[in-house]
């Protein structure tokens, strides 16, 4: 069964999130406040995405590098919930560098890094 691709990076001020259907069909493009403010929060929502399309999602964190932005209580928290479900794998990884494609939905703004993070982590 084919996989739901979701780059989760973390930033200063936003927290961006992409879905993907493979490496070229994006699903969902997001910008949420920067630390989520439950511990479930991301577990709940790769859940709800696997839900909804009835595929599993599996999931890239950006939780290392110099550009990661989720050393936060919030994210910490989120961190002793995380595990592998029946319906999502979430994966930490290093922040990826943006790549120079275009997607065509540039009034969401930049997610070339986050596109990255799922070719990157979710698609292994």
């Amino acid at each position: 069964m084919r996989t739901i691709w979701m780059g989760i990076s973390p930033g200063p001020e936003v927290t961006r999130i992409l879905a993907q259907d493979g490496p070229e069909q994006t699903l969902l493009k997001a910008r949420m406040p920067h630390t989520p403010h439950h511990p479930r929060a991301l577990v709940t929502l790769c859940e709800a995405v696997a839900l909804w399309c009835g595929r599993p999602v599996r999931a890239a964190l950006a939780a290392d590098g110099p550009q990661t932005w989720c050393a936060t209580t919030g994210w910490l928290d989120t961190f002793d919930v995380i595990s592998r479900g029946p319906l999502y794998e979430i994966e930490f990884v290093a922040h990826a560098r943006p790549p120079r494609d275009r997607d065509g939905l540039d009034d969401m703004g930049d997610f070339r890094d986050v596109r990255q993070l799922v070719l990157k982590g979710a698609a292994r």
